[in-house]
């Protein structure tokens, strides 16, 4: 099966799989649930094309199998990324920019779990960079570590399992095989949308508050807090 390569060669589902086999496939998934380096990882398609190529017998393993060393490795990933997060608390929003650290993912991945609170466990595994950081937010927060686990675990169920299932049932159509670029394609911008939509809701609330802070600026300082013998705009001057 020869898929696209959505950027570098090395990124493709498809040469990755045949390239790392399951093996990769369990360490990648582990990466991009709680790794700081993992966020750049195609988790999405990765899983969707390992459903695939389970159901055409080119990855010899059984869907259940496959399908359960996933959950766990989508699990334990969460789990080392909570750990970490309680262990180095706020010190992650003061640790400088680089190559594979960028302090704006944090403070995404922060705002995420902050507007969605617990259940945010569940929906960052469908938003890539986000699913990477939020554990790591979560044991930052101190989140209670029983409701951790329990939401940890549906996440990687719906997820590592969903994701990977739909791949195997879809993989059994001809139209999905004659279209499998496009599908892949499809599957990404799909993951992206909700990260395309924060930065526009971010873009246009800087807009209104710079908007707002303009007109607030325009009034002028109040003449009492203006120095002595100034006045300001539309005051009458001192004896009139």
């Amino acid at each position: 099966m020869n898929t696209l390569a959505l950027g570098p060669s090395w990124l493709d589902p498809d040469y990755l799989l045949n390239t790392f086999g399951l093996p990769g496939l369990l360490l990648i998934v582990f990466a991009e649930s709680g790794l700081l380096i993992g966020f750049f990882l195609p988790g999405d398609s990765l899983l969707f094309t390992t459903g695939l190529l389970v159901t055409t017998g080119q990855l010899k393993y059984p869907l259940w199998l496959v399908c359960t060393l996933i959950a766990v490795a989508a699990i334990l990933g969460d789990q080392v990324g909570y750990l970490f997060g309680r262990k180095v608390g706020p010190a992650l929003f003061k640790r400088p920019d680089s190559r594979l650290f960028k302090q704006e993912n944090v403070e995404k991945a922060h705002e995420f779990f902050e507007k969605h609170g617990p259940k945010s466990l569940v929906l960052a595994r469908f938003v890539p960079i986000v699913r990477t950081f939020t554990p790591i937010i979560a044991g930052v927060s101190r989140m209670n570590y029983r409701l951790f686990v329990i939401y940890n675990v549906v996440g990687a169920l719906l997820w590592g399992v969903g994701v990977t299932v739909l791949g195997a049932v879809l993989g059994k159509i001809d139209f999905v095989h004659e279209h499998i670029e496009k599908i892949l394609v499809l599957i990404v911008l799909i993951s992206v949308v909700p990260i395309v939509i924060e930065v526009l809701r971010a873009r246009s609330e800087g807009k209104k508050a710079a908007a707002a802070e303009a007109a607030a600026g325009g009034d002028g300082p109040p003449a009492d807090a203006l120095p002595h013998g100034l006045v300001g705009p539309g005051s009458a001057p001192p004896g009139v």
